[in-house]
């Protein structure tokens, strides 16, 4: 299905493409302030394939950070239906929902979210303790191994204060892709980095990705990282707040 100012649904799991990774239906984000309700999301239906990388396209305040914050589980909608690699988010109480994130999603913050206490191995093995999913040897080696990755083992023993804009944002990828997640998300990755650096990050984002079988989910407003990506899909196209909006 071409990307178009039309398309609502971007689904390639039909005539032999991939099955959905993320369904979103009749789902909304509201809130109320002063005595007046604000929707901020009003999605028909969304469904984005499997095994793609697939930016979200649109300005500011057009509601593609609360659209990842959905698919990762940190927002619940106010009405309608969620699926993420077929579970239905919106059932799932909150410890069910921590565990379901912590084996399925990672997530690259624009403002890298490191914990400055811990060093850059430390930061990467920090989702892999809270899982419990590997033993203690175990998750120090893969921690290591995608320091390695993202060209940062001769740093493993530093500091997020030690580092670079760069380096911190390859820590935080490495940290995302830790625990093997199906589905990856990455928020404005390069809108603290320069132009040049930013897009060897993308491009190391999408590599990583390939490389753990994971779905690769990108916003931004920059032109240069969507003509990197699978499939773009534009705001205006999916939200219909901002056509109550504009």
């Amino acid at each position: 299905m071409p990307d178009t100012a039309q398309t609502r649904v971007l689904d390639l799991s039909q005539n032999g493409g991939p099955a959905p990774i993320v369904e979103m239906s009749g789902l909304k984000i509201s809130y109320r302030t002063g005595g007046m309700s604000f929707t901020v999301l009003d999605i028909d239906e969304l469904a984005l394939p499997a095994g793609l990388s697939i930016g979200l396209s649109g300005p500011s305040g057009c509601g593609k950070s609360t659209l990842l914050n959905l698919c990762a589980g940190l927002l619940r909608p106010t009405v309608g239906s969620i699926r993420v690699d077929g579970e239905e988010l919106t059932g799932l109480g909150q410890g069910a929902l921590d565990r379901f994130r912590a084996k399925k999603i990672g997530y690259v913050f624009q403002g890298f979210n490191l914990i400055p206490a811990l060093s850059a191995l430390g930061n990467v093995e920090l989702p892999m303790r809270l899982s419990g999913s590997m033993p203690a040897s175990l998750r120090r080696a893969r921690a290591q191994e995608l320091l390695d990755r993202v060209g940062l083992g001769t740093k493993a023993r530093q500091k997020p204060n030690q580092l670079s804009f760069g380096q911190m944002q390859r820590v935080g990828i490495a940290r995302a892709i830790a625990g093997h997640p199906r589905l990856l998300l990455a928020d404005e990755p390069t809108a603290s980095l320069e132009p040049g650096l930013g897009l060897s990050i993308v491009r190391l984002l999408i590599a990583v990705a390939k490389e753990n079988s994971a779905t690769l989910v990108v916003a931004t407003h920059d032109p240069a990282v969507l003509t990197e990506l699978d499939h773009t899909l534009t705001m205006s196209a999916i939200n219909r707040a901002m056509e109550v909006s504009s």
